[in-house]
């Protein structure tokens, strides 16, 4: 439940993050490092010998660091003639305790560049752990790793770091020591980021996620993104008819259509994508929510050919009871004005019809299909034989007795459904109790099928009957603040740090969507944009301008989580090996 809050201007605002700015390669400092170690691995007691690193950004060498490493121990004859360090040298060097943090903060708030990063950050981070220094938590970039990615075997038979510094002259020949390797290194990660360069590939993201599969094709289109702004919003794919191929959504649209022409794609149908589009057009959005909606509102209204999801938001499946004089249950696809009750949508028809068994199962009201009259005169069913249906079909149900039984399902269907847990609950102990364990399981299953999707219902009827709520959440420039009418959203802007928060709401109030209400549990948007809008209103730091929401207590909620936890427990538990 979210509180009314007085005031936006008390309330710090949230620092942004560095997710989906990228970062131009100029702009980075990397601190290029290097080890030489007594052995391969240091899980298995090998030890460092020396730290060697270079800080360098936008090609200027910032600082150096070198230091040789006492480790305590024997280093192993073939290690010092491959090195060329001895037992003497270290003899009076420091011991790792000492040069670590040093390193450390010399390495503070740079990106970490290693050839074989595994290796050496793999080192670094173990004697860390031991010694208890806390790691501050660098991204990494291997240069190894991207050498394999940029060349071919025709330019260079391997990727060890002395073929690289010769194929690319670097100024530093390679020798097994640490600080000339780091240096030769550096050497080596310009070349590579030279190469990119006319790729189009000139931020650290894109350096980070760059793989020679993208088709050149593929990235000589990348010009289509030239013109996408650093800003939240949806951006549209489109071909040479001007049809929409695919919509998306990201927090900095330029970064993200750049990306796909640069990322390794593994989604075939995506790389199909962009070989046909022609054009990338762009929609900013004040705030992220606002891009999530509006991509749904796209995808539904134009099914684009490449967006598997949100495509068909028409096509769902709920439990109907319905409004006749000899009321039942059916699955429909749609939810019509005609003052029926619905629950749902169910995630497939299966789990519907999991849901109708359990209700079926649990009540005695009729499973045919075809609509009675108040008064019938046809042959009892096998079930009514059973005594598993009133029989309004003969005409021998008591319509008052019928009608309570209907109120009894309707209940568990739109309010608290207490009485039907418990009693499925006890049909699966009296299974367990027979050892008939897989049985119980599946009435677990339907009750749980039955529980997610009232407890969906309930949660979209808490939204959508309040005619109109304004909530503000933190954002770096100050609040990101949405109307919201009857679960849809109706506005959405940015209100600025030091700006009087009634004024600005008063005019974004003033220019918001007017909502026409429909009927059902989401009367007035798809049920997953309601669902996105529910979302962001569950997030942290949340504050409520006007109106407000709040979950009743007496719900179907509270009996779901056991049984999904006992679901899960059970799927875990058939898991091979």
């Amino acid at each position: 439940m979210s509180e009314p809050a007085p005031s936006l201007c008390d309330v710090e605002a949230v620092q942004g993050t560095f997710d989906e700015l990228g970062r131009h390669l100029a702009d980075v400092t990397f601190c290029v490092v290097d080890l030489e170690t007594t052995g391969g691995s240091a899980a298995k007691g090998s030890k460092i010998t020396e730290v060697g690193a270079v800080k360098v950004r936008g090609g200027e060498v910032l600082g150096e660091f070198q230091s040789l490493v006492n480790p305590d121990e024997v280093i192993p004859a073939y290690i010092t003639v491959l090195t060329g360090i001895t037992n003497q040298m270290v003899i009076d060097a420091p011991r790792i305790a000492e040069v670590l943090p040093s390193f450390l903060e010399f390495a503070r708030g740079t990106v970490l560049v290693a050839h074989n990063a595994p290796f050496d950050v793999g080192f670094l981070k173990h004697f860390s752990s031991a010694l208890a220094i806390p790691w501050p938590g660098f991204e990494t970039l291997d240069t190894a790793t991207l050498a394999r990615r940029v060349l071919t075997r025709e330019e260079v038979p391997n990727c060890k770091l002395s073929t690289l510094a010769a194929a690319f002259s670097a100024s530093t020949t390679p020798n097994h020591r640490a600080l000339s390797d780091a240096r030769a290194t550096v050497d080596v990660m310009h070349a590579l980021f030279e190469r990119l360069g006319p790729l189009g590939v000139t931020t650290l993201e894109e350096v980070s996620t760059y793989t020679a599969k993208v088709k050149p094709e593929q990235r000589r289109k990348r010009h289509l993104a030239d013109h996408m702004p650093e800003a939240p919003g949806v951006y549209l794919f489109r071909d040479a008819a001007d049809d929409i191929l695919y919509v998306g959504t990201s927090r900095n649209l330029r970064t993200r259509t750049r990306s796909y022409f640069t990322k390794a794609e593994t989604r075939t149908r995506m790389g199909e994508m962009v070989m046909l589009a022609q054009r990338i057009e762009g929609i900013v959005c004040a705030t992220p929510l606002e891009a999530q909606v509006r991509e749904l509102r796209l995808i539904g209204k134009h099914r684009p050919p490449y967006n598997r999801r949100s495509k068909f938001p028409d096509r769902l499946s709920w439990l109907k009871l319905t409004r006749e004089p000899w009321p039942r249950l059916s699955i429909v696809r749609a939810i019509l004005d005609d003052d029926a009750d619905y629950i749902g949508p169910f995630r497939n028809r299966a789990a519907a019809e999991s849901a109708l068994t359990a209700l079926h199962d649990s009540f005695r009201i009729r499973q045919c299909t075809p609509r009675l009259a108040a008064k019938s005169r046809s042959s009892p069913c096998a079930l009514a034989e059973m005594g598993h249906c009133l029989s309004p079909c003969d005409g021998s149900a008591d319509p008052g007795e019928y009608a309570a039984e209907v109120e009894r399902v309707r209940l568990a269907m739109t309010g608290d459904p207490a009485d039907l847990v418990a009693a499925i609950r006890s049909r699966m102990l009296d299974l367990a109790r027979t050892e008939r364990f897989e049985d119980a399981a599946v009435w677990r299953d339907r009750l749980t099928a039955f529980l997610r999707a009232v407890v969906r219902t309930q949660q979209l009827r808490e939204l959508t009957s309040i005619e109109e709520i304004v909530a503000a959440g933190p954002h770096p420039q100050g609040w990101e603040v949405h109307v919201i009418r009857h679960g849809r959203l109706a506005g959405a802007g940015i209100l600025p740090h030091g700006v009087h928060p009634a004024g600005w709401t008063d005019a974004l109030l003033a220019t918001a969507e007017t909502v026409v209400v429909g009927h059902g549990p989401a009367p007035a948007a798809t049920v997953e944009e309601t669902e996105t809008v529910r979302r962001w209103l569950d997030s942290p730091g949340l504050r409520m301008v006007r109106g407000a929401w709040q979950t009743p207590r007496e719900s179907a909620a509270r009996h779901l989580t056991p049984f999904e936890q006992a679901s899960a427990s059970w799927q875990e538990l058939q898991q091979p090996g």
